[in-house]
């Protein structure tokens, strides 16, 4: 039986269920300036249901979050603390590691908007204040090819392992298309870059569940000895039609409690993923159902 990995859940959600600061379009990042111990108490909830990777609160600490100001300003200090507060909570208990969260710094699900020189200024604020207290780099979300790259140019000499996940086109009837990165590049070369650029895994998140599949199947058949893992959103609506990633709170469906989601996530090792975690709307709940039943199913 293949060992599976399990990784956190979505931490925006989590920080908003909790009480914590939460608004847009600061999202996740709203907690960590304001309130950063409510950051450290989701990590830990994490760790508690049985997550062996929990990741950055740092996908938000870009300008088109926080705010150019903010970031000129304060990313610096922000990126060290999401650091500190992560490394806090997993050296709580053994052998939990820290995934740095690199996410697509132009906004989530808009390649249209990807600037190469602009992205390297961004990331390197995050690589640097990150980089003490990670384990590894997981750039999340990658909507393109180009970002994937731009990320991992960003970590070249850190000695991390690098991760890299992408993000599907999830709308109705994509499971049964060809699977596609939110740029409309294929599945197929995002797995053949992920082995040019040396990633350790390959990942697919913030999608539908119901697209998941056939990207593992895609990626395998590209790449065959490549890692490869999942953590879906629970986003009622696919992010092709939501509008900007910052403007609204996505309604999450009501149909993927801890059973249902499991339920998918046996499927993805089924089909090859030995990562397995939740994105938006997926919580504590779910990845301690997932650590129950995938662990010692």
């Amino acid at each position: 039986m293949t060992e599976i990995t399990l990784l956190d859940g979505g931490m925006g959600r989590e920080l908003e269920r909790s009480g914590a600061p939460f608004r847009q379009p600061e999202w996740s990042a709203l907690a960590l300036i304001e309130a950063p111990e409510t950051v450290q108490r989701v990590h830990e909830g994490y760790i508690r249901a049985g997550a062996q990777v929990i990741t950055t609160n740092s996908y938000a600490l870009v300008p088109f979050h926080i705010g150019e100001e903010r970031f000129r300003t304060d990313g610096p200090r922000l990126a060290d603390l999401a650091g500190r507060v992560a490394r806090a909570a997993a050296d709580t208990a053994p052998g939990v590691r820290v995934a740095g969260s690199l996410p697509p710094v132009f906004g989530s699900y808009q390649p249209e908007l990807f600037e190469p020189v602009r992205a390297q200024e961004y990331l390197s604020v995050l690589v640097t204040g990150l980089s003490p207290y990670v384990d590894l780099w997981l750039a999340e979300t990658q909507s393109s090819l180009e970002e994937a790259r731009a990320a991992a140019q960003a970590v070249a000499g850190t000695g991390k392992p690098l991760w890299i996940s992408f993000t599907l086109h999830d709308e109705d009837g994509a499971e049964d298309r060809e699977p596609q990165l939110r740029s409309g590049q294929s599945v197929r070369d995002a797995a053949r870059l992920a082995v040019e650029l040396g990633a350790e895994t390959m990942l697919f998140n913030c999608s539908r569940p119901e697209v998941m599949g056939a990207a593992l199947d895609a990626a395998r058949a590209a790449a065959p000895g490549l890692r490869l893992g999942v953590y879906a959103n629970a986003f009622a609506n696919s992010q092709d039609e939501d509008g900007a990633a910052n403007e609204t709170v996505s309604t999450i469906r009501a149909d993927l409690d801890p059973p249902h989601y499991c339920g998918w996530a046996e499927n993805w090792t089924a089909r090859g993923a030995s990562v397995i975690g939740g994105c938006c709307g997926i919580g504590t709940e779910h990845i301690h159902h997932l650590a129950d039943h995938l662990k010692h199913g």
